[in-house]
């Protein structure tokens, strides 16, 4: 089954961590500071970094 990368904005603090440890799938949104996904179908080695990095781990894969 497909799965997509989605972001908790509720939980997000806006460490920048995932953004920072994966610039082509996340970036920092400055009007709500918070984190987004801009590349929810990747499948770059860098995710699961970001998820595991993530301080409140409120980044996770989804199905579809």
């Amino acid at each position: 089954m497909a799965k997509h990368i989605e972001i908790d904005e509720d939980a997000c603090e806006g460490c920048e961590t995932c953004s920072e440890l994966c610039p082509e799938v996340f970036e920092f949104d400055d009007d709500t500071q918070k984190a987004k996904v801009i590349k929810p179908k990747a499948k770059d080695d860098c995710v699961e970094e970001a998820i595991d990095s993530c301080p409140v781990e409120c980044i996770s894969w989804v199905d579809d």
